[in-house]
């Protein structure tokens, strides 16, 4: 792999214009598909499999005009004034009608009308009252000439009015036309009353930009720390340039294809995460290995930059091997929306290394032997070999006291992973978004007025066992039996389809969306068997809450799936690299407690509020379903980097006599420098993201960034170098069989770096 590796660097440093027009003109061809094809992105998140998208795809067949997505309006006024004034009840009678015209939402009266049921569900509209518990409501109907208007509740104030339809399909599937027409016929009220029309979270397309001003000041950081490694702006410009190109091409391309296949708007965001911080540190490494033997054996830039590309950029290979593993390790968990989030999120990793490994050689080839500074070669020259650094001060002080380091990391790490027991995953919903913003004033809005289960109602549907039509009877029965459960606060009838086999019903929860008391609900309306008592009936759940709960639940039994996947990648992957037992068994051990550190921290701050004023963080909430599993592929890969950087230097230097203590000394002393600044740039990169005023985006960001900052500075350079001073040696003790048996990858060189001395001395 080096020889070759070492070959291709040195083509491209002699042909540079020639890599360099072919990733342009790359970049071109996709720049020109996003302008000819658009972009088109989802917010959907489903999980095929579930129960409630089973339910919901069985309506979109059977009942096509229910199985749209849920929405509603507040129309509110100061305390103290009526919605349904006489100078205002013809405005909001007006403006509902207006909306319930529109195609995009069903008309509930047309619906009952074209029911063969019509009659019955009249007569039963008449009979609901008389359920125990069905009037027992925090508001009143808006009634019109002693008609009341199908989905309008009046607050017990009465300066609220909740308006609650269905729609004809998912918020997320409607254009932004049909969605800017629903929000403005709502508003036209506001032209002719005082009353303000709010539209409620579930209409608010979850909207997630790339390249805005916090993540640019992550690459401002960035930069920084690369002008302060490099020591040159030429040097630390070239990071930038290659990680922007391969960002460009990958994120750019899963934009151009967005027409072709569904991309979640999460999508290109993780890519753009993973794609700029990884980018950046391949080109850090290897352009540093490069400086390092022009400075210290003085070689030419040209046979600097080979031979960088042949070492520096074997690890290189490697290391984005491992995180592209991780990542496509989730494919085999089976969910699509974080397969297609994998699949993008690797070949972005993988442009990145080809960027690298090709692109960059190009440009060095260019820039020639002003890659170091007049200056620092002068200061090389002057430069005590022997003399101490910080570095060198550092590892011989954690050497020196390696068994209390190693004790402090672990009990520090499991102090800091104390709050994953009380971890929460689900789905943002407005109670967790900060108090400033639409979504949360309207969550509020409707939580006061009339309680915080109208926040997210469910979607009950349901069928005669033996596929005849639902009868009155039962159906009446089956509400009365849904009145009787905790925490149930209404429910109230939707139709039927065509032929009558499937009835709807919208049952409003006690308690918020997100509230384990919900969920149990949920359970509960699918388990007992007292929910369909004295009917022929079989029921299921569905809506946007029981969604996200389908989809939380369905994660979190997948997660420890992953871990195991993830154990065995990292004993695999990492025992072929270093040829060693000892050292794949720290890793992961070292892995599993940052991974476990982070997830405590980042409960901690996002769902108790632990210095969440810091953060942009108002209200404590439930962590986002997807994060364990995808912060876990994505740290695992990165930490691997470091791993392989930093532990690859010391087995170079073990491999080269220096043996014990005085190996981990040496490789950590060459490697530590480079490590830090690539983790401060991943964090700085991931840092840009936590400021974002999307929740979801918020906790990537930081969990990524914390988790970053403990695995590179606890573990990497403290844990793993004290770990291999207690085993010497030993640590790199394969068997003699084994190492028969696992290819010899030569990550450090060693065989190329003979060869080029070889042919050297023939000369």
């Amino acid at each position: 792999m080096s020889k070759f590796l070492y070959k291709m660097g040195k083509a491209a440093y002699n042909k540079p214009w020639a890599f360099i027009v072919g990733w342009l003109f790359i970049l071109g061809v996709v720049i020109t598909a996003i302008v000819a094809n658009g972009i088109s992105v989802s917010t959907e998140t489903r999980i095929d499999g579930t129960e409630s998208q089973d339910i919901l795809d069985q309506l979109e067949k059977d009942f096509p005009m229910a199985s749209g997505g849920q929405g509603s309006f507040l129309f509110e006024l100061p305390e103290g004034e009526q919605v349904d004034s006489l100078e205002n009840i013809e405005s909001l009678t007006k403006t509902i009608n207006d909306i319930y015209e529109l195609e995009v939402v069903v008309n509930p009266l047309e619906l009952l009308a074209e029911s063969p049921q019509a009659s019955q569900m009249q007569e039963m509209q008449a009979q609901l009252a008389q359920i125990p518990g069905a009037a027992e409501v925090s508001y009143r109907p808006l009634i019109v000439n002693n008609i009341p208007i199908p989905g309008v509740k009046i607050s017990e104030e009465g300066n609220i009015a909740l308006f609650q339809f269905q729609l004809t399909e998912q918020v997320e599937s409607l254009t932004d036309d049909e969605l800017d027409e629903l929000l403005s016929t709502a508003s036209e009220i506001e032209e002719d009353t005082s009353i303000i029309a709010v539209p409620s979270g579930s209409l608010m397309k979850t909207d997630i930009p790339i390249g805005g001003t916090h993540e640019i000041i992550g690459l401002v950081v960035a930069a920084i720390i690369l002008f302060v490694t490099l020591g040159s702006l030429v040097a630390a410009g070239l990071p930038l340039v290659t990680a922007l190109i391969g960002v460009g091409v990958g994120v750019g391309g899963t934009y151009a294809m967005s027409s072709i296949f569904e991309i979640n708007s999460m999508t290109p965001v993780l890519a753009l995460m993973v794609g700029l911080a990884v980018g950046i540190d391949y080109a850090l490494f290897i352009v540093n290995r490069q400086r390092r033997l022009i400075l210290e054996e003085g070689l030419s830039s040209k046979e600097a930059a080979a031979r960088a590309i042949g070492t520096a950029g074997s690890a290189v290979f490697f290391a984005g091997l491992t995180v592209i593993i991780a990542l496509c390790g989730l494919l085999v968990i089976g969910i699509g929306f974080l397969s297609s989030m994998a699949l993008v999120a690797s070949l972005t990793v993988f442009l990145d290394v080809l960027v690298a490994l090709t692109l960059l050689p190009a440009l060095l080839g260019l820039v020639g032997e002003r890659i170091v500074s007049a200056k620092a070669r002068k200061a090389q020259q002057g430069k005590h070999k022997d003399k101490p650094t910080f570095s060198s001060h550092w590892i011989n002080g954690v050497i020196r006291f390696k068994w209390l380091a190693v004790v402090i990391v672990v009990a520090g790490l499991g102090f800091l992973a104390y709050p994953v027991i009380d971890m929460n995953l689900g789905m943002p919903s407005g109670a967790s978004a900060n108090k400033d913003t639409a979504q949360r004033q309207a969550y509020d809005l409707i939580t006061d007025g009339f309680g915080e289960g109208y926040n997210g109602p469910l979607v009950l549907v349901a069928e005669n066992n033996e596929a005849n039509a639902v009868n009155q009877e039962d159906l009446f029965q089956l509400i009365t039996n849904l009145h009787e459960l905790d925490g149930v606060a209404e429910v109230t009838p939707g139709g039927f389809n065509d032929d009558g086999t499937m009835a709807i019903l919208s049952i409003v929860p006690e308690n918020g969306p997100t509230d384990n008391e919900t969920k149990e609900l949920v359970e509960h309306l699918r388990t007992d068997a007292s929910v369909v008592e004295n009917t022929d009936l079989v029921v299921g759940v569905t809506g946007l809450t029981a969604i996200n709960i389908d989809i939380s639940e369905n994660l979190s039994e997948v997660f420890p799936i992953y871990i195991g996947i993830i154990v065995v990648l990292s004993l695999a992957i990492l025992l072929v690299v270093f040829r060693s037992i000892i050292v794949p068994i720290k890793a992961t051990v070292g892995f599993l407690l940052s991974i476990m550190a982070t997830f405590g921290v980042t409960t901690a701050v996002f769902q108790w509020g632990w210095l969440g004023s810091i953060f942009d963080v108002d209200t404590g909430g439930p962590l986002l379903s997807f994060i364990p599993i995808m912060v876990t592929g994505i740290l695992y890969g990165l930490a691997m980097d470091y791993q392989v950087f930093l532990v690859s230097s010391m087995r170079e230097a073990y491999v080269h006599g220096h043996k014990g203590d005085k190996g981990v000394i040496n490789g950590y002393t060459i490697a530590s420098r480079v490590v830090v600044a690539a983790a401060l740039i991943m964090v700085s990169v991931f840092s840009g993201f936590i400021f974002t005023d999307d929740i979801m985006i918020k906790q990537i960001g930081f969990a990524l960034a914390l988790g970053i900052l403990i695995d590179a500075f606890l573990i990497r350079m403290i844990f793993v170098p004290a770990v291999m001073s207690m085993f010497g040696d030993k640590v790199w003790w394969l068997p003699k069989w084994l190492d028969r048996v696992l290819p010899n990858l030569d990550i450090e060189g060693e065989n190329l770096i003979k060869e080029l001395e070889k042919e050297k001395g023939s000369r």
